[in-house]
């Protein structure tokens, strides 16, 4: 193994999040430009979150992209978008997350599994 090595996995490290503010368990979350899902709440001492940069979460996720309601179907690419509520959905003005493993109706939110990464 490579003496310089940090972390052998990286899927899972505590970081300061870029969004949202004081993240809690489960919120999907941006680090700079990387997307995740909170594993922790926000160590109120340090800042720190730690946050899971891989696999599939249940999300919730809005039936939207930039031009209005637009339906989302499985294997679309989803964005985080720090001014939305939720912050998931088609909109590609935001951080690209992942794609979505469910459909839902355009302009409906619903909770479905999402594949972070791209």
């Amino acid at each position: 193994m490579a003496k310089n090595a940090v972390y052998v996995e990286g899927d899972e490290l505590a970081v300061v999040v870029t969004d949202p503010a004081s993240p809690k368990s489960g919120d999907p979350v941006i680090y700079g430009q990387r997307p995740g899902v909170a594993m922790t709440d926000e160590d109120t001492t340090t800042g720190r979150t730690t946050v899971d940069f891989d696999g599939v979460y249940n999300l919730s996720v809005k039936g939207v992209d930039t031009s209005g309601n637009s339906a989302v179907a499985e294997g679309d690419i989803l964005y985080y978008v720090a001014a939305d509520t939720p912050k998931l959905s088609k909109k590609n003005t935001g951080v690209r997350f992942g794609y979505a493993k469910g459909a839902i109706t355009g302009g409906q939110t619903a909770s479905i599994d999402v594949i972070i990464g791209y």
